[in-house]
């Protein structure tokens, strides 16, 4: 899951003539939740940005619309939350959570 968000951020990047840069960062969150966050300076999310979750959706040519999906399932069924927002300046900022206790 992890690996599919890094790819994902890498590919975002692979046209874009400014500085690329993918910052992954970790801390807890409310005490017991993790919370991590991998974001880049690619291309950025589509206007309706909860669709990249939806199965088979993509913005790739070559893409399947599996791997944000499965990445949701997985966080949710470990009672996590999985989410993107766009950021300030360019590219975007993939979140999820993870409870800290089994």
């Amino acid at each position: 899951m992890l690996l599919t968000l890094l790819m994902n951020s890498m590919e975002a990047m692979k046209d874009v003539r400014v500085p690329r840069e993918v910052t992954v960062t970790s801390r807890l969150d409310a005490g017991d939740q993790l919370l991590v966050s991998i974001a880049d300076t690619g291309v950025g999310l589509p206007p309706h940005v909860d669709e990249i979750f939806n199965v088979f959706f993509t913005t790739k040519p070559d893409g399947t619309g599996m791997g944000l999906a499965i990445s949701r399932s997985i966080i949710d069924a470990h009672g996590g939350r999985l989410w993107a927002t766009t950021n300030a300046g360019r590219g975007a900022t993939f979140f999820f959570t993870l409870p800290t206790a089994a």
